[in-house]
């Protein structure tokens, strides 16, 4: 969190304002947020009572007064020019939404060489989001506060997909989003205790449920989108069943075991001809579909080993 906290505070774009919210947390956050409030006027320290990942950053969302609005999760941190290096993607471009289409890791800490700004539709935006061009969760990008508040968009879905949904939904409700290509946040792959590295099935549950319910509500029903929405839900589907595996519990979760199969092979067809993929994912797809548990544990081995050969910071 201090790693989090000092690199907000030493942006070179000085005009911000640090909501954190401590949700009960186990360790010492809560005292080191009070004295950070303490000795800088821009950060605010809010304490609730374990309302969750969606409940603390809904709580942020109401306190926040900015023109523009920023989340991070705790565990990561920004590089020191990622605020001013957003805003100007946004204000320089006119557009109601700003991120970049990668990021930093404690696997890749190489910056990309050549930039490159592309301006595009909020359509446009949301189908890269929902096809993971650009991290889909709701950091590393900058909104127009405004329009979050005008459309009452929160975090109003389980946890675990929110993140898509949040950032999926405001793209559509922008006119237009800047796509950077420079490296500006750092997304933290060693930390044990996360939920992209704890596979919990019910994790694996909400996302496929919130996928599906985003694609029954898009704001901008459009044949592309849809099609985007159904490669991910083809993915879900194996990303749940890969939680299942990786548990032992297919007795336990027998039904949604034999659904995750199912749906891939169902899908896997439509999902080839029609997703806008590249080769090596229509390979992807037809690997996955035709020996889904043999491929599951395959994903499950190379994700454990390339988290034993990370590098802790």
């Amino acid at each position: 969190m201090v790693k989090l906290v000092e690199s907000v505070l030493n942006q070179t774009y000085k005009d911000v304002e640090l909501i954190l919210v401590d949700d009960e947390s186990p360790d010492n956050c809560g005292k080191i947020a009070d004295d950070y409030a303490a000795k800088d006027k821009r950060v605010v320290s809010i304490h609730e009572k374990n309302k969750g990942c969606c409940g603390a950053r809904n709580t942020g969302l109401a306190k926040a007064t900015g023109e523009y609005l920023m989340l991070a999760d705790g565990d990561d941190w920004l590089e020191l020019d990622c605020v001013e290096y957003l805003v100007n993607l946004l204000e320089k471009n006119d557009c109601d939404m700003a991120m970049t289409d990668c990021v930093f890791t404690t696997r890749d800490r190489n910056q990309n060489e050549v930039e490159s700004i592309r301006v595009c539709s909020g359509e446009r935006a949301a189908c890269g989001i929902v096809y993971i061009e650009t991290p889909i969760g709701p950091w590393n990008k900058l909104y127009k506060t405004d329009i979050l508040r005008k459309h009452n968009l929160t975090f109003s879905v389980p946890w675990f997909g929110e993140g898509l949904y949040f950032s999926c939904f405001a793209a559509q409700y922008s006119k237009k989003v800047a796509v950077g290509h420079k490296k500006v946040y750092n997304y933290r792959l060693n930390n044990p205790n996360s939920g992209t590295t704890v596979k919990e099935i019910k994790n694996g549950i909400n996302a496929l449920n919130n996928i599906h319910y985003i694609k029954d509500n898009l704001v901008i029903k459009s044949r592309a989108l849809e099609r985007a929405c159904d490669w991910h839900i083809w993915n879900n589907n194996f990303f749940l069943l890969s939680y299942i595996v990786s548990a032992h519990a297919k007795d336990q979760y027998q039904k949604e075991y034999n659904d995750c199969i199912r749906n891939m092979r169902r899908m896997a067809i439509p999902v080839f001809f029609h997703s806008k993929i590249c080769s090596n994912w229509k390979l992807r797809v037809i690997a996955y579909s035709l020996f889904p548990v043999t491929m599951a544990k395959i994903v499950l081995r190379k994700r454990q080993r390339e988290f034993e050969a990370d590098k802790f910071e």
